[in-house]
């Protein structure tokens, strides 16, 4: 059996010797020892534990290009009049002889496939004839090796983040790692949620290994982050039909000493001017799908309970059941509550929403409980719903409280 600190300590040694720089190098991932790869590849440690791999590291680079194309699979899907698409491509990377629990991921392709819903397969036959040649370019100028494939999940944003594994990415996962893996060359999955990721203004997406089908979790419940959930509908939003059959790998990015030091003077100089002086909400992707999300969780709540909807008449509401839809905000949640402006109907909503509280406040804006007691409401869906309109009313506010600030603050440079 192989020895993962003598592993780790003959790497380091290598390293310091040269063919790599030292461990605690801020350049040392994007370096590395050939001869303690290769002998990490070939004892392959993997090979005896489901779960050996805890954690990726990703350049920016990497980071940005899957940001970007997925981000244009979402645009190319909704100029066409249809829902957002799913788009796909691979990894470029290796195992990290220094830390070998650890999967580093240095570039990534995009590939010529598009899929729907949680659908997206590399079976078409241009796309395998593109994926062999591009491998063998690669061989001539790269010293890493595709380790794993990347794809989005376009879906609206909701309570949870739609970074998880589908019945048929288990299916394609399974088949990567049952051929690269005993061959030294670990496979990695990663799923973009970019709709997500544009409404919160960071990278949201996610790694992942999948167990094999022999395998057995010893924990019941166990979600693939390591916790536990015993209600099996809520793990199911979360995770997937398949949370047993994979887990997730903690996610950190990795920078050059000369990235470090372009970024700080990008934020000493100039990146600090746009932080002031832009806001997401007023973009034009914030405002161009708030009004469809205000309406859609406007006619859930209206569906699940007809009172919330009835005082949507009385006053100068702006959407349906008094619903605000003056200011549009794209991906924040989908839905906001009337404050103020929305007349009679804007309080009737509120009023009713708060009822069904039981006027207690949330515990989190984001993924948490809000407060609505499962005894209490008797309608999880409903408890949902108004979750999503505490997750956009919180956002919203800090929003406008960011603006007031800002106007505050130039005002008062302005007139010193």
């Amino acid at each position: 059996p192989i020895n993962i600190k003598t592993m780790t300590a003959a790497a380091a040694t290598s390293n310091t010797t040269g063919g790599g720089a030292p461990p605690d190098d801020p350049n040392a991932r994007y370096t590395f020892n050939d001869a303690a790869l290769t002998a990490l590849r070939k004892s392959s440690p993997w090979k005896d534990d489901p779960s050996f791999f805890q954690s990726t590291a990703i350049s920016p680079s990497a980071v940005m290009k899957m940001m970007t194309h997925c981000h244009s699979g979402v645009e190319k899907g909704v100029k066409k009049g249809g829902n957002p698409i799913e788009v796909m491509g691979l990894l470029l990377g290796r195992p990290d002889p220094n830390t070998p629990k650890t999967l580093v991921v240095t570039d990534v392709f995009p590939l010529p496939i598009e899929g729907f819903e949680t659908r997206v397969i590399a079976d078409d036959g241009d796309v395998i004839n593109h994926m062999i040649a591009l491998g063998e370019s690669l061989e001539t100028t790269r010293k890493e090796k595709f380790m794993g494939w990347y794809h989005s999940h376009p879906f609206d944003v909701g309570i949870h983040s739609h970074c998880f594994l589908s019945q048929t990415d288990i299916s394609t996962q399974l088949q990567w790692q049952r051929a690269e893996d005993p061959h030294g060359n670990p496979f990695l999955a990663i799923v973009v949620d970019p709709l997500r990721s544009l409404a919160k203004g960071h990278p949201e997406l996610k790694a992942f290994r999948a167990y094999p089908p022999e395998y057995t979790n010893p924990i019941p419940n166990q979600c693939p982050d390591g916790s536990i959930i015993h209600e099996e509908q809520l793990r199911l939003e979360k995770w997937g039909s398949c949370s047993s059959a994979y887990y997730e790998l903690e996610v950190e990015y990795f920078m050059s000493t000369g990235a470090r030091n372009v970024l700080s003077l990008l934020n000493r100089n100039f990146l600090w001017m746009r932080a002031l002086g832009s806001s997401a909400m007023c973009e034009k992707e914030a405002r161009g799908r708030y009004p469809e999300r205000v309406e859609k969780v406007a006619k859930k709540i209206s569906k699940l309970d007809p009172q919330s909807g009835s005082g949507g008449g009385g006053g100068g509401g702006d959407g349906p059941g008094g619903m605000m839809m003056g200011s549009h905000h794209r991906g924040r949640s989908k839905a906001t509550s009337s404050s103020g402006s929305g007349g009679a109907g804007g309080a009737g909503t509120t009023a009713s929403l708060e009822e069904k509280m039981g006027n207690k406040p949330p515990l989190s804006a984001e993924g948490g409980s809000s407060g609505i007691p499962k005894e209490e409401n008797g309608s999880d869906e409903l408890g949902k719903a108004c979750q999503e309109v505490v997750e956009i009313t919180t956002e919203k506010l800090v929003g406008n409280i960011a603006q007031l600030t800002k106007k505050d603050l130039f005002s008062h440079v302005a007139s010193s």
